[in-house]
């Protein structure tokens, strides 16, 4: 089964990429977890990759490109994948489709997850995470404790800069202006599911297992 995974920040893709993973045995692979793999075992693109990031730059498409091929030719995708958040761009998808073709695969199913905006405002501004044991906390889905601090630890709880309101609506302007055509690409190739992201998570994942079943 080789998934990718569409939707703006915040509307859900990790939590349904982890549940397909334990339902169908197959990798969930997001872009900074192949960035950060190629760089650790200092593969020839994770190498390139590194320059580009230590200088604090962003790392070229085409070095992403290469990336992504040098990570679907690992042995744990040999039945398939998840893709969460890759592709970002049209020129993305193009590459990827090239990819796979080069490696004798094809696509299976693109499920997209759609979320209003202001619900995803309201996901994102209330995550929290504690500055010493890193436990993540979200103030309406899972508050901390009554003082405001972390239950794990007792440690004190922060919002990451870009969990702000005004970072997060300029992340959804940029997520409608380049990814959002993704879902017209996909839909002419016949591979597009849309799926109502507001609903529970269990809902969710039951809409997506369906949509699969039908690809």
């Amino acid at each position: 089964m080789k998934i990718v995974l569409l939707g703006p920040p915040g509307a859900g893709k990790g939590t349904q990429a982890a549940m397909l993973v334990k339902r169908f045995g197959i990798p969930q692979i997001s872009t900074g977890d192949m960035l950060r793999l190629a760089v650790s075992e200092k593969s020839p693109m994770g190498i390139k990759a590194k320059e580009y990031m230590d200088a604090g730059d962003l790392v070229p498409d085409e070095v992403v490109i290469g990336i992504v091929r040098e990570r679907l030719q690992a042995d744990d995708c040999a039945a398939g994948f998840i893709l969460d958040g890759f592709p970002r761009t049209l020129q993305q998808a193009d590459a990827l489709k090239q990819v796979l073709a080069d490696l004798d695969k094809q696509l299976d199913a693109v499920v997209s997850l759609q979320v209003e905006v202001e619900a995803l405002v309201a996901r994102l501004t209330g995550r929290r995470s504690c500055v010493e044991c890193g436990k993540g906390f979200h103030l309406q889905y899972d508050p901390p404790a009554a003082d405001g601090s972390c239950t794990e630890c007792g440690g004190k709880l922060i919002q990451r800069d870009d969990d702000c309101e005004a970072t997060i609506r300029n992340r959804m302007q940029v997520y409608q202006q380049q990814t959002a055509p993704l879902e017209d690409y996909y839909s002419k190739q016949g591979l597009l599911t849309v799926v109502d992201g507001m609903a529970d998570i269990s809902t969710v994942q039951s809409e997506i297992v369906a949509a699969l079943s039908g690809s």
